[in-house]
């Protein structure tokens, strides 16, 4: 019977796999950038130079990752500094923080059919962003 940490060790491990750094490799002949290429009679990835072909079997068959945050946050880019902000709608709303009662206000940056609109505040005062 496994224990729980060998799972868990064996998850780590596969999760590292999974994320495995992509670098840029470079010709030990010339110091130029190695491109990848497939080797037709072995159809196994390999990587080349263009200068002077100079080849090396790849280690990994991932070449290239792209990596997209889908999480943006709600209020993502707003800085503390919008208060000074003349152009933005000003309230009454008071500050839970410092309890100053003027505040800048905007909508959230999120735009997705699941959330709704909601609005935020920015004190003018401190800088504390509430809802």
């Amino acid at each position: 019977m496994a224990s729980p940490s060998s799972n868990a060790g064996a998850d780590e491990a596969a999760a590292q796999k999974n994320l495995e750094q992509i670098t840029f490799r470079f010709c030990s002949e010339c110091s130029n950038m190695l491109y990848p290429k497939e080797d037709e009679d072995s159809h196994k990835l390999q990587f080349t130079c263009r200068t002077c072909q100079y080849t090396e079997e790849a280690t990994s068959t991932c070449v290239f990752r792209n990596i997209m945050n889908s999480t943006a946050g709600a209020t993502a880019g707003v800085t503390q500094d919008v208060g000074s902000d003349p152009t933005l709608p000003r309230s009454n709303k008071s500050c839970p923080v410092c309890k100053h009662d003027e505040a800048v206000f905007f909508q959230s940056q999120q735009r997705s059919a699941e959330t709704g609109m909601a609005l935020f505040y920015v004190c003018c005062e401190c800088g504390n962003i509430f809802q």
